[in-house]
């Protein structure tokens, strides 16, 4: 099913609950112009957007299943950094949020930094400023990355990470502020429902570590290139992603030994630190 059909199929079972478009798209979250460009076909749903419109018209359970399956397996979105930062960087914070509060399985690969649910506040600052932010967008921005930390807390959800090793050396911030990063990834690694796990450039690897990406539930891949975020939903692209992800973390060092690593490398800051 394409774009135009789903689109179609959408529009045939809104009009047939006898609901009106206003209606069903205040319910669906979205803007009636939205809902509109995806019943006539000129914009494909995500995943999300056809089962919140759905579940707005009301359906059965089995055609909210087909459908919203239908959306999945037709949908690679990519939005534009630029245009995310046109509608306000916080309110992707915002979106990732609701997201996370959703899902039950987080699996977040990492090559680069230090992922956000994990950061500090310093740390955060840093990375975000690159962006070229006015201050009152940074300060929201990473109000909301904090808030979104929230869920690490949560017991109910299984949250993995796997992250290189030169992640933790990259210099984002002074080597106390590095020392201090690396001391709350040890902290954070010591919750039960939370797997936080190092690929060591010690140890042969079997796969390239190409760019970031995070699983939700084995149903949505967020990916980040450098220019656009690319959302993926089609199950057979997503069960590449959960075997990369899942290589990485045979290869990745675990538990003590982990800590053991970050240990050695928060000293060397700290020694940097106390002969500047």
């Amino acid at each position: 099913m394409n774009r135009a059909q789903l689109g179609a199929a959408l529009r045939a079972l809104r009009t047939a609950s006898g609901k009106e478009a206003k209606a069903v798209a205040r319910s669906a979250l979205m803007s009636p112009s939205k809902l509109s460009k995806i019943e006539n076909g000129r914009l494909a749903p995500s995943a999300t957007d056809a089962e919140r419109i759905l579940a707005a018209i009301g359906v059965s359970d089995e055609v909210k299943t087909e459908y919203a399956e239908a959306a999945r397996a037709s949908a690679t979105e990519a939005t534009a950094w630029r245009l995310l930062k046109r509608v306000g960087v916080h309110k992707g914070q915002q979106a990732a949020g609701a997201l996370e509060a959703q899902m039950s399985v987080l699996r977040l690969f990492q090559p680069a930094l230090v992922p956000g649910l994990l950061q500090t506040p310093e740390y955060m600052r840093a990375v975000l400023q690159r962006h070229s932010l006015t201050d009152d967008a940074l300060t929201r921005t990473v109000t909301g990355r904090l808030e979104r930390q929230a869920v690490l807390y949560d017991t109910a959800k299984s949250l993995r990470f796997v992250i290189t090793e030169p992640v933790l050396r990259w210099r984002i911030v002074r080597p106390q502020m590095m020392a201090a990063q690396l001391d709350r990834i040890a902290s954070i690694s010591r919750l039960s429902h939370v797997d936080i796990r190092i690929a060591p450039l010690g140890v042969r690897q079997y796969d390239i570590a190409n760019h970031a990406f995070v699983i939700r539930d084995d149903r949505m891949v967020t990916v980040e290139t450098v220019h656009a975020e690319v959302v993926v939903t089609d199950p057979r692209d997503v069960s590449l992603y959960v075997d990369k992800f899942e290589g990485f973390e045979r290869a990745s060092l675990a538990g003590d030994d982990m800590r053991d690593l970050i240990e050695g490398i928060r000293n060397e800051f700290l020694r940097e630190q106390e002969t500047d």
